[in-house]
């Protein structure tokens, strides 16, 4: 942990190999922070603790104390739980399956119908413990399910301003009904996709009681682009109450979710690159809504090599890059095996994790895979850059994110 003085110091070294402080997960740790900064949370992410909460308190330079406030969440969440701060101490996890229904077992069986489950746990962060669960079926229409519409996966969980409704993204898929199923070495059956006529789709729940689940599904005219996110959240309650929400991290718009209906605004379409006039197709790999309908985006661009910045006015609809060093790194955005020499260099965006916002302030790590680079500031009032502290990198390594 820095000082604010000590991030927009471009002469300050950070070096996390030397002077950090190693969080327990099998995998990449999918860390979460308190708006206050004083501590950093964590669920284990698959292994033998998968499913452990744990909670850190943050005391400075490379000094971290483990609370110990461990929460067992895998008999709700499994081993490999999605979740996020859905607001200040407040926890979201949620997990989701879907299941075929088939005619016979093994290839040339016929699709009968399909049942997607969700599960929810909401955790309290000033005292850790688990509050309120549930488990329950997707609400599909019979039509839509018999058609192969289904959800395998859900994530990045936010209370709207009033704290009464979870809005939660999902990964929408569809199988094609009209063929008979499949079978490889690995997977006794196989379904063939068929393409999507529904619009991007969120699950939204009462909060706190986690009942009447409802699907709500943009204008698919406007987007079908699944907004599950990755590592990153994707959505923020903005500050005239609506919720905005990127389709991400492979699309390149911002939807809005109206703060009265609890539906899409199909009136709105915020796409960054409409905003910043490319021909080429962007993809929103990590942002953050700052204040007053301004926000920070990280997107990478069809066949260009590198990782951009933009602040966005989601009230005006435009967008302004942001300009940083290294911009045209490829370590951002990466290479296929068959484009490196049977190597695959993996890209620091599309594993990014947060963007910190102190104030007007944006602060964003910007190190290529491998390469040393540096703290960005961005005043989101004044568009001003500031280059600050030195990232110390390692090969095959970079930083996912400030907090």
């Amino acid at each position: 942990a820095i000082t604010p003085e000590q991030a927009a110091n471009p002469n300050f070294e950070v070096n996390v190999f030397a002077n950090g402080y190693g969080l327990r997960s099998q995998r990449t740790a999918r860390v979460q922070g308190s708006i206050n900064g004083n501590f950093l949370y964590n669920i284990q992410y698959t292994g033998t603790d998968g499913g452990i909460f744990n909670k850190y308190k943050v005391e400075g330079g490379k000094d971290f104390i483990d609370t110990r406030e461990e929460v067992n969440t895998e008999p709700i969440l499994g081993t490999s739980p999605r979740w996020v701060v859905a607001a200040e101490n407040i926890g979201v996890g949620v997990f989701a399956s879907s299941t075929i229904q088939a005619s016979a077992e093994g290839a040339n069986a016929d699709f009968i119908d399909v049942k997607s489950t969700a599960k929810i746990a909401v955790l309290n962060l000033s005292d850790p413990q688990i509050t309120r669960q549930i488990e329950f079926t997707i609400p599909f229409t019979a039509a839509q399910t018999k058609d192969g519409y289904q959800i395998g996966r859900i994530d990045v969980p936010i209370l709207n301003a009033a704290k009464t409704k979870i809005f939660i993204g999902c990964s929408l898929s569809r199988t094609d009904v009209t063929k008979k199923s499949g079978s490889t070495a690995t997977n006794p059956q196989t379904w063939s996709s068929a393409t999507s006529a529904l619009g991007t789709a969120t699950l939204v729940v009462d909060y706190p009681s986690l009942t009447n689940p409802k699907l709500i599904f943009a204008d698919p005219n406007i987007s079908k682009t699944n907004n599950n996110s990755y590592r990153t959240m994707t959505q923020y309650v903005g500050t005239d109450g609506n919720i905005y929400q990127a389709n991400a991290t492979s699309g390149s718009q911002i939807l809005r979710i109206n703060a009265s209906t609890s539906e899409y605004d199909n009136s709105y379409n915020f796409d960054l690159k409409t905003a910043l006039g490319t021909s080429n197709n962007l993809s929103i790999r990590a942002w953050r809504y700052i204040k007053d309908g301004v926000g920070i985006v990280l997107f990478n661009e069809t066949n260009v090599a590198g990782g951009y910045l933009a602040l966005v006015d989601l009230n005006a609809r435009t967008a302004t890059r942001v300009t940083t060093e290294n911009q045209t790194d490829v370590g951002f955005s990466g290479l296929t095996a068959a484009q490196n020499g049977g190597v695959t260099l993996t890209g620091t965006f599309g594993q990014f994790q947060n963007i910190g916002v102190i104030g007007d302030n944006a602060y964003v790590p910007m190190t290529p895979n491998g390469v040393d680079g540096n703290l960005y500031i961005i005043n989101y009032k004044t568009k001003q850059v500031t280059k600050g502290a030195k990232l110390k990198n390692q090969s095959g390594s970079f930083y996912l994110g400030a907090y």
